[in-house]
């Protein structure tokens, strides 16, 4: 297993406090804030621990100040309703005395019903893209120096982006971002933790998909971007540490907000889950590097 898999898994193993309470760490990565893919993650990880019997199929979450990566976040989980079929949770993460982050999360037990899904886009193969090393000796030393030094750092999940190229130009494009992404080792046999890494992941990408079309991302200095909200609907089980497709649009960016949605695949072409985001995306030109 990697180190940052077995951080990952760190982080996402919250400490029991009471009932109904939790604490979770951040790892020390140097970023000034929480990044909101771990914020989802411990929420929704705290909502799973007071649920029996039934597995999340929807969350839905509001970020509401940033996290302080320096001190321990606290989530508070309120159970809303447990009936025969769904059980709801209300889980409010905590700092320095004043919500950070609200989670709404519903749970189902089994059923069978109806099924349809939609198919899959026709994107290149994991393996006939660059991999991390590739990216290193190839792409990595013509990529801006914020992209570059994102690529540098070691991750807990795997990026091979399809159109990796947009990196490279400030070409504006057709508004679609496709990513293949999995944890970079082996994670354990629980469906719990595959939901809590994807729902990690979920969070990684999806808004940078609103600039495509203005050939510009988010790890440009004078882009402002910060996750507004986040939903998230698990379809049918998978695995996190095995290929998944993210094929993200953005059907509308204006008003300094961005709006973004995703639909996961496995690598057969499965629909597991289906994501939806709105952020902040603020031009800041005074940001820039003079």
């Amino acid at each position: 297993m990697s180190s940052a898999v077995n951080d990952l898994l760190t982080i996402l193993n919250l400490e029991k406090l009471e009932e109904n309470l939790f604490r979770g760490q951040s790892p020390d990565s140097g970023w000034q804030r929480v990044f909101g893919g771990q914020v989802i993650g411990q929420a929704l990880v705290a909502a799973t621990r007071t649920v029996e019997g039934r597995t999340p199929h929807s969350l839905h979450g509001y970020f509401l100040l940033g996290g302080d990566p320096k001190i321990p976040i606290i989530y508070d989980v309120e159970r809303i309703r447990d009936g025969r079929s769904f059980a709801t949770r209300r889980v409010k993460a905590i700092q320095h005395g004043q919500p950070i982050f609200t989670l709404s999360a519903s749970f189902q037990v089994e059923e069978e019903g109806f099924s349809h899904e939609i198919a899959m886009p026709k994107v290149p193969d994991p393996d006939d893209l660059p991999n991390e090393q590739d990216i290193r000796a190839r792409v990595m030393p013509l990529m801006p120096d914020p992209v570059r030094k994102y690529f540098e750092r070691e991750r807990p999940i795997e990026l091979r982006p399809v159109e990796f190229k947009r990196y490279m130009s400030r070409e504006p494009l057709d508004p679609r971002f496709n990513v293949w992404i999995r944890a970079t080792g082996a994670l354990p046999d629980d469906p719990a933790i595959h939901q809590a890494v994807l729902a990690y992941a979920s969070d990684m990408t999806l808004l940078d998909s609103t600039l495509v079309a203005h050939g510009r991302t988010v790890f440009e200095r004078e882009i402002q971007a910060a996750s507004l909200d986040h939903a998230l609907w698990f379809h049918r089980p998978f695995r996190a540490d095995e290929w998944l497709l993210y094929a993200q649009e953005s059907p509308f960016t204006g008003g300094a907000r961005g709006f973004a949605r995703g639909s996961i695949f496995t690598r057969d072409g499965q629909l597991i889950a289906s994501v939806a985001q709105e952020g902040l995306i603020r031009h800041r030109p005074d940001l820039a590097e003079p």
